[in-house]
């Protein structure tokens, strides 16, 4: 557990007031005022996105708020959400899927809200030795004699049904049911004809695996390469270092990340109650603040901070993977099959491309995932999936934060979007691995585009 030194707490955030008021920023810093609760316990699972945390609190980012954070690391997501929800942690590092779902009512129903997105891509799906081998026999070879990437699940779907043949079950793991990983894994399974399977909540059916042929479970992150070099999992989909970590320990092959099946896709948020948010409006602006000088510093200058990121976040109580394994995929890199090192420049992202945004659009996507595979039982209309963004995703806070941080010469107005413009919603995007397009303000007309999924009035 980690805290934050309280000494002159008190003396210094007056006087930091105190001088505030005789500058040009008087008006901003007179709207978000005192913190009304200092003394903060965030919550994070061991993963790199949970960087911006980390360098909140190392680079004392939050006690230039006023703020006095504890920083601890959770055994699991559900562990996680549910001490948000019950007041144990102020807010946490969160699946961007978490605050949609429990919003929703999809598993633990509560009012969580976000008001800053932590990061752009950063997942992996990895698959035993055993796998790679069959798979590889389909993957078309480069000039250089490696395998053409990005290699799609087209490759896997022969491997499947040699399984489903044999009356094998062919098992992966996921991290939650609202995870990013869930949906990804399954974004890429079904773009190479792989099903994998349907929830049915209305039938009290919560396992994602009807009519699925490659049934996915969930699995904690750390203990993914475990679960995959006991034989229980053939593959799974999870954020790093756990993918780069197969490679490390001779036991799996990454084939893919998330930034080949969907280009800066969005991943994780900092999520909290809309309760305590409603309480603490400054303290909330205040966090955010924070957390955008680190995600800010993670990629400056060319990611040149990177080096010394890896080696905060290889502390026990952060992600605690040797540094070596944290800076395979958090310099720039990502290795694949084991000597297979490639350039993925933007595997990591935390502040490029407004990374820290929360968009509508983003919040849109997750919610079309969760009808397509059934954790959404029924037909919602368009307005409806606009109407759950705009209750979970909280621009208004970002930009009092962005605002501030301009007004304060920390941040310049370049760094962020053109906030007289901004609507919350990205231009059609094209990248993805199938070549489907996505446009966050036709979530019914995008789902219609999918061969396997559901859509329209489709129940299962």
């Amino acid at each position: 557990m980690l805290k934050q030194p309280g000494s002159f707490k008190r003396l210094l955030l007056a006087a930091s007031i105190a001088v505030t008021t005789l500058t040009a920023q008087t008006a901003v810093q007179a709207e978000v005022g005192y913190p009304e609760k200092e003394e903060l316990k965030f919550g994070f699972i061991k993963l790199t996105d949970m960087a911006p945390l980390a360098i909140a609190y190392e680079k004392q980012y939050f006690e230039d708020e006023g703020l006095y954070v504890q920083l601890e690391a959770q055994a699991n997501w559900k562990v996680l959400l549910d001490r948000v929800i019950d007041g144990q942690l102020d807010g946490a590092h969160m699946l961007a899927g978490q605050p949609l779902g429990a919003t929703i009512g999809y598993g633990t129903e509560a009012h969580i809200v976000t008001a800053f997105s932590m990061d752009l891509n950063g997942n992996g799906i990895t698959v035993s030795n055993d796998i790679w081998e069959q798979m590889k026999e389909h993957i078309p070879v480069g000039e250089d004699g490696k395998p053409v990437h990005p290699i799609k699940a087209d490759y896997l779907k022969p491997v499947v049904d040699k399984y489903r043949a044999e009356g094998k079950p062919f098992n992966m793991g996921m991290v939650f049911p609202v995870s990013t990983h869930n949906y990804e894994l399954r974004y890429w399974l079904a773009a190479g004809g792989i099903h994998p399977g349907y929830y049915a909540p209305h039938k009290g059916d919560t396992s994602g695996q009807q009519q699925a042929d490659a049934l996915l479970s969930v699995t904690p992150p750390p203990q993914m390469p475990a679960t995959l070099e006991a034989g229980t999992i053939y593959g799974y989909c999870v954020g790093e270092p756990w993918n780069q970590q197969a490679v490390f320990k001779g036991i799996g092959v990454p084939v893919i990340t998330d930034y080949e099946i969907w280009k800066d896709n969005p991943e994780k948020v900092f999520g909290v109650s809309k309760a305590w948010a409603d309480q603490y409006p400054n303290t909330h602006i205040r966090v955010v603040k924070a957390m955008i000088r680190a995600a800010k510093w993670l990629d400056e200058n060319n990611n040149a901070n990177r080096p010394e990121a890896v080696d905060i976040l290889s502390r026990p109580e952060y992600v605690g993977a040797d540094a070596e394994v944290i800076a395979n995929s958090m310099t720039g890199t990502f290795e694949y099959e084991k000597g297979d090192k490639r350039e993925v420049p933007d595997f990591n992202v935390f502040f490029r491309h407004h990374a820290t945004y929360p968009y509508y659009s983003d919040a849109i996507w997750y919610l079309t995932q969760m009808r397509r595979w059934g954790q959404i039982s029924e037909q919602k209309p368009d307005s409806w999936y606009m109407d759950v963004a705009k209750k979970v995703y909280r621009p208004d806070v970002y930009r009092i934060a962005a605002e501030e941080l301009i007004a304060e010469g920390k941040m310049a107005a370049s760094d962020f979007p053109d906030f007289a413009s901004e609507d919350g919603f990205k231009a059609p995007q094209t990248q993805f691995i199938d070549g489907v397009t996505y446009d966050g303000t036709k979530p019914n007309e995008y789902l219609q585009k999918f061969d396997i999924g559901l859509k329209g009035a489709d129940q299962i």
